[in-house]
C-alpha cells in the first residue's frame, strides 16, 4: 500500500510539474469587469504565471468543498457527541443499579465457592475415603457364577 501511495504521489508531482512548465506565460487577474474598479478606486489586478492561477484555484476549490462538508456534517457530530453523552451516563445508571441492587449471594452458591481446606472439605468434617475395588466389610457380594 505505501508503494502505490508513493507512485501515486510521484506521478501526483511529475503531472503538476509539466502543467507549471507547459504554463509559464503570465496573465492578468481583475477582480471587477471592465472600467468598474476606476469607481472603488486604485488597480484591481494582478500579473501571475498562469500555472500559479491554475493551482491557486484548485486549492481554493479544495478549501470551499472541505468547508461546505464540514458545515454540512455539523448535526452528524452534534447527534454523536449527544449520543455518547447518553452512553456514557446510562452506563453509570448501570453501574450504580448493580451496586444497589446487589443481592446476597445464594446459600449453595457460597457453600461450592467457598475455599477447601488442605484436605478437607470445607466443612470442618475429616475426609472421605476414597472407594476401593474391595467390598465393604460385612457385605456380600453375589458370586460371579450365579450360585
Amino acid at each position: 500500500m505505501r508503494f502505490i501511495r508513493l507512485l501515486f504521489v510521484a506521478v501526483l508531482a511529475i503531472v503538476l510539474i509539466a502543467i507549471a512548465l507547459a504554463n509559464r506565460e503570465m496573465v492578468t487577474l481583475t477582480a471587477f469587469p471592465a472600467n468598474f474598479g476606476q469607481y472603488l478606486g486604485g488597480t484591481w489586478s494582478i500579473s501571475l504565471p498562469l500555472f500559479l492561477v491554475i493551482f491557486l484555484a484548485i486549492l481554493f476549490g479544495v478549501v470551499i468543498g472541505l468547508i461546505w462538508e464540514w458545515l454540512r456534517e455539523a448535526h452528524i457530530r452534534r447527534e454523536s457527541r449527544q449520543r455518547a453523552s447518553q452512553v456514557a451516563q446510562l452506563e453509570r445508571e448501570v453501574g450504580h443499579l448493580r451496586d444497589r441492587h446487589a443481592g446476597p449471594r445464594d446459600e449453595v452458591l457460597a457453600i461450592v465457592d467457598r475455599p477447601r481446606a488442605a484436605g478437607g472439605t470445607g466443612t470442618g468434617n475429616p475426609p472421605r475415603p476414597i472407594a476401593s475395588p474391595s467390598p465393604a466389610p460385612g457385605t456380600t457380594l453375589p458370586s460371579p457364577g450365579g450360585r
